[in-house]
């Protein structure tokens, strides 16, 4: 919320908001331009009915004095991804949606169409390398945007990408999520079918054809509007721990690796051709894309030990990014450490869906807070039902993060890979400390 608003500050709007709460960098972003409201709180006495529209973020709610204020003045309301179709309505919209994949996907599309000179407006769910925002709301003529299936906001419970109306689509895949919203798998999917019933007509449907879920969604009607186009993994081969990926005749070493990225990077290729990039450009522009914040990200480096954090949370991404890590470095020992800490991975009736997710590791741990369950209002998580749920033997379980610390730095890094997956920060780890032993043990 706080990036779009400094984005459409710099469009040249005016632009005011407020919140109960505003943290870091938030606040000292907003403070750069001139946007930070004079005292945290609620002010109804600030609206008036010359304002052209309020914008919803995910904490306020139906009670909310402002809302109110706006309801009876008879303002515009709009959630997030309403507005930015306002904001688009003229351009060619390209959507990336999927339960995994979509920032790094999106962040490729961007990062080709910022290579190629092009001029595109974007929304994407992580910081990237060469951007200085996650927004960008321009007078730009394509708009690259991460779809995502979470509400829209407190109010309107649909999906983000229900209201973004894509001309280019992408589905990377379907797999179970977000559990406090969709409790049941049928009305999860049933999602991704109204979103497809979405796509403006005659537009692109680029979608995973090695996804079963997918495929079956797309066969099981005739979508007469719609151009499809299947991708699956490219041809690659792994040579002296980098991956060489060719396209149409085009070959590239990436910085990127794994099978989950070699699709998403297939994906982000149809996309741009559709924009009118070649096959030597976007292959070229591939050659140094680092990835987004947090996607396998290496913090540490040094003779055949490494250091990676890794966004993975759902029980299909923990498999990719393990998967991954394993198919590069085939040589080296995997240490796996999986934060719970979303809704879904910690809700008891779910964990049964990371049934082998963390079998390939060779040393395993999980950890989850007794904090992250008051934060959510929900129950004590036993430890034995979070194993029985992972059904790994040797898996090892930490409520405290004293107890992971102590574990992390008993084990071994010679000769092998760390790989912390979380949506969070494992409440405070130190990343530095970690990072520092690896260097150390290898003068």
């Amino acid at each position: 919320m706080h990036q779009l608003a400094i984005s459409l500050r710099r469009k040249g709007y005016q632009v005011s908001g407020s919140d109960d709460e505003i943290y870091e960098p938030a606040r000292s972003n907003l403070a750069e331009y001139g946007l930070l409201p004079p005292a945290d709180g609620w002010y109804p006495e600030r609206l008036d009915p010359d304002l052209d529209a309020v914008i919803v973020g995910m904490h306020a709610k139906a009670d909310n004095p402002e809302l109110k204020k706006a309801r009876e003045l008879g303002i515009p309301i709009y959630s997030f991804p309403e507005y930015v179709y306002q904001e688009s309505r003229d351009k060619i919209r390209v959507v990336v949606g999927g339960s995994h994949g979509k920032t790094s996907t999106t962040a490729m599309i961007m990062h080709a169409l910022r290579r190629s000179g092009r001029s595109f407006d974007y929304l994407v769910g992580a910081r990237l390398e060469g951007f200085a925002q996650s927004v960008d709301i321009t007078d730009a003529p394509i708009l690259i945007c991460e779809g995502d299936e979470y509400p829209a906001s407190s109010l309107e419970k649909r999906p983000k990408f229900h209201f973004l109306a894509p001309h280019i689509a992408i589905l990377t895949g379907i797999a179970w999520d977000h559990i406090n919203v969709f409790p049941r798998f049928d009305l999860y999917l049933e999602q991704f079918r109204i979103f497809i019933g979405k796509i403006e007509p005659g537009g692109l449907l680029i979608y995973n054809d090695t996804d079963p879920v997918l495929q079956r969604l797309i066969q099981e009607r005739v979508w007469p509007d719609l151009r499809l186009r299947p991708y699956g993994i490219p041809e690659y081969r792994i040579q002296n721990g980098k991956t060489i990926v060719t396209l149409e005749g085009e070959e590239s070493s990436l910085r990127i690796f794994g099978k989950h990225n070699l699709l998403n990077l297939h994906a982000a290729y149809w996309v741009v051709r559709e924009l009118g990039l070649d096959t030597r450009s976007y292959m070229a522009s591939m050659s140094d894309f680092a990835g987004a914040a947090k996607r396998l990200e290496l913090l540490a480096s040094q003779n055949g030990s490494q250091l990676f954090r890794d966004f993975a949370h759902a029980p299909s991404k923990v498999r990719a990014s393990i998967a991954a890590v394993k198919e590069q470095f085939p040589g080296r020992n995997l240490i796996a450490v999986l934060e719970l800490h979303t809704y879904s991975s910690l809700n008891a009736d779910f964990l049964s869906e990371y049934r082998g997710s963390l079998d390939q590791a060779d040393r395993a741990a999980v950890f989850y807070s007794r904090h992250a369950l008051e934060l959510k209002g929900m129950p004590v998580l036993e430890e034995s039902v979070v194993r029985e749920g992972f059904e790994k033997a040797s898996l090892e379980i930490f409520q405290e993060r004293r107890g992971l610390e102590q574990w992390i730095s008993s084990q071994s890094l010679e000769h092998s890979n760390l790989l912390l997956m979380s949506s969070g920060n494992f409440e405070g780890l130190d990343l530095a400390q970690i990072s520092s032993r690896i260097t150390r043990q290898h003068p």
